[in-house]
């Protein structure tokens, strides 16, 4: 059973990467062209920090998606995320639940193991590795 989803763990972390970008970039999107929906106080000017931080939501996220340059991005995306929490969550209140982090942390964290795992399946990493094992416990 367990070998059996040891074959399927590429692609559930895949799936993990997928689901997380795309949330991930709907923050961009609504901070840089207010999709879905403006945020509070309208969209923020591009050389703000937080015009910053969505210009790495979105272009970030995008290639999260689509798994290029994955480790690298996904490192500075935790960065961003870690930075956001303490920044604006934390001061508001001691617990996650509280000051509205909790996407914060849970986006660091995912972004984290992208940067220990690599991309999973179906990612430009992938199709541009050469063929062969990835890990050491692969060979």
């Amino acid at each position: 059973m367990l070998s059996m989803l040891d074959r399927w763990s590429p692609y559930a972390l895949a799936a993990l990467r997928i689901v997380a970008a795309l949330l991930f970039m709907e923050h961009g999107t609504q901070k840089l062209f207010g999709f879905p929906l403006p945020p509070e106080g309208g969209t923020p000017p591009l050389l703000s920090l937080f015009g910053i931080g969505a210009i790495l939501e979105f272009v970030g996220g995008l290639l999260i998606l689509v798994g290029l340059f994955t480790r690298p991005v996904a490192f500075v995306l935790a960065g961003e995320m870690a930075a956001a929490y303490w920044m604006f969550h934390a001061p508001q209140s001691a617990y996650p639940v509280l000051n509205g982090g909790d996407a914060s942390i849970l986006f660091c964290f995912v972004f984290l193991l992208l940067v220990f795992t690599g991309p999973g399946a179906m990612s430009i990493d992938g199709a541009r590795r050469p063929a062969g094992p990835r890990h050491s416990w692969e060979r």
